[in-house]
């Protein structure tokens, strides 16, 4: 994977003059390059700076995590690999799965921080108290999907779970299309359910959100950039 290059400050705390920057790995635990390359533009938009972020792909599994089975095998992927990220000294872990596949494993194995972008977009959406909806293009993993909302905030606060219309493989091959079928079924969590606020359910499907809040001017999370947040302000650092 392809590293950013360096703002002036990290280059300086590389040189010696102050503590190295502060490293996260963003691991994918899908086997997608292009979803890794993708959930890296968000994460890097808002990462503070002496913050540097790195993507991983696991080596196997589905190339996109669409039902129970795949979240499993995702999840025993993630375990194998975070290993070898330990080893290369990151200082903490994202799990770029929206299904946070094998966080709860990790905290109970390592040291470092974990954060999960379900976790984190669920938090962020419901703040404040806002009534939310997770917007997503995969039913297969509504049990897992509603599990995850109410593990993180109020279930009174949860609007429910809206999918995208038509086939997701066939959307996530047509990025215009998956666009489009997602401020659809943003604009139905908004009118139907009553939603203020909606968090994307998904780390390849995150960069839509900024487009989608301007466009139903509500607040639309990238669980992304929520994730980066959070684990920043977990290591005591502001995103």
């Amino acid at each position: 994977m392809t590293r950013p290059v360096p703002t002036p400050q990290q280059m300086a705390m590389d040189s010696g003059h102050t503590k190295r920057p502060y490293s996260i790995a963003l691991l994918n635990p899908n086997t997608s390059e292009r979803s890794t390359t993708l959930m890296l533009a968000s994460a890097w938009a808002v990462a503070p700076a002496g913050v540097h972020i790195e993507g991983r792909t696991v080596s196997r599994g589905q190339d996109f995590i669409a039902d129970a089975e795949a979240l499993q095998q995702a999840a025993q992927a993630v375990l194998d690999t975070v290993p070898s990220l330990v080893a290369e000294g990151f200082d903490a872990v994202i799990v770029a799965g929206f299904g946070d596949p094998g966080v709860a494993e990790l905290r109970q194995r390592l040291m470092l921080p974990v954060t999960g972008l379900g976790e984190a977009g669920i938090a962020e959406a419901s703040a404040g108290g806002h009534r939310y909806a997770i917007v997503t293009v995969t039913p297969g993993l509504h049990h897992s999907l509603v599990a995850a909302a109410h593990a993180v905030a109020p279930p009174a606060q949860f609007a429910g779970v809206r999918y995208t219309r038509g086939d997701p493989y066939e959307l996530m091959r047509h990025p215009d299309q998956l666009q489009q079928a997602l401020l659809q079924a943003c604009q139905e969590a908004v009118e139907r359910d009553g939603a203020q606020s909606i968090v994307i359910g998904g780390g390849p499907l995150a960069h839509a959100a900024q487009d989608i809040a301007t466009r139903l001017q509500r607040r639309v999370v990238d669980p992304v950039c929520a994730a980066v947040r959070l684990a920043c302000a977990r290591a005591g650092l502001t995103a």
